[in-house]
């Protein structure tokens, strides 16, 4: 007799080097089980990565009816990959959704790691119970993007390539990657960051800003010389974050799909 499961879902976190998934409990936002990785294949194609997707959801031995939330590396317009930058050119134009529901024989939600990771923050990290307008950066190589609204994902921001004031792309000009590469100190960076922000704060008005990525932990050190009226404050769910709002955005989608029947 298998057993009775409530409110779970198994999350999936898709990177360049790594494949991760764990099963999730959504009232905590704790994983219930073992985080299982396994390395992205070279080829990264989406036939390769869709069995090992498939190895890791299967590894957990859940009920059929137990939905999968994936985290990836690109945009996510109606369930298919637009574009990509971070995985094999083959997935430009595949649609992501039906390609994982095929393999898993399980109901299915992808979307943007940023997106999922920022949800998640929003739902059980770091403005957990916020019931505000919250903008999530993630500085890293580039700089990802969330924008939650009354707890409500407005997908795909993208917010690393607007186009600042002085005319330059604002994770061209501000990643953490940049800080790394040029070699700012910690002043000069933040001097570029209070550039980002205030444009940013123009545009959306948010009630908080959280930033994540490596970086992150060293806020203290940049953060305090940055002049906002949100208030900036770090992510707390770190290497877990995409793994855990993937799994929410799909419980969510999966019971929206059994009120329409």
């Amino acid at each position: 007799m298998k057993k009775k499961f409530r409110r779970i879902a198994i999350g999936i976190d898709i990177g360049g080097s790594g494949i991760k998934g764990a099963p999730v409990d959504l009232k905590t936002g704790m994983f219930i089980d073992d985080r299982i990785r396994i390395a992205t294949p070279p080829d990264a194609s989406p036939d390769a990565i869709a069995d090992i997707v498939k190895e890791i959801v299967d590894s957990f031995d859940l009920p059929d009816d137990v939905p999968v939330g994936i985290s990836f590396p690109a945009p996510i317009l109606r369930g298919t990959v637009p574009t990509i930058a971070n995985l094999s050119q083959q997935w430009a134009g595949v649609h992501a959704n039906e390609l994982f529901f095929k393999k898993l024989k399980r109901p299915v939600t992808v979307l943007n790691d940023a997106d999922a990771a920022g949800y998640a923050e929003v739902h059980y990290g770091a403005a957990h119970a916020n019931p505000g307008t919250i903008l999530v950066l993630t500085l890293g190589t580039g700089i990802g993007s969330a924008l939650v609204s009354a707890g409500v994902l407005v997908p795909n921001t993208e917010l690393g390539h607007i186009i600042l004031p002085r005319g330059i792309e604002a994770e061209k000009y501000a990643s953490s990657g940049v800080f790394e590469r040029e070699d700012l100190s910690f002043e000069e960076w933040a001097q570029r960051l209070q550039e980002v922000f205030t444009y940013l704060e123009k545009l959306f008005s948010p009630n908080l800003f959280i930033i994540g990525g490596g970086i992150s932990k060293k806020y203290k050190k940049y953060v305090p010389m940055i002049d906002t009226n949100a208030p900036i404050i770090p992510a707390e769910l770190r290497n877990g974050a995409g793994i855990v709002g993937a799994a929410l955005m799909a419980y969510q989608d999966d019971k929206k799909a059994g009120k329409k029947k």
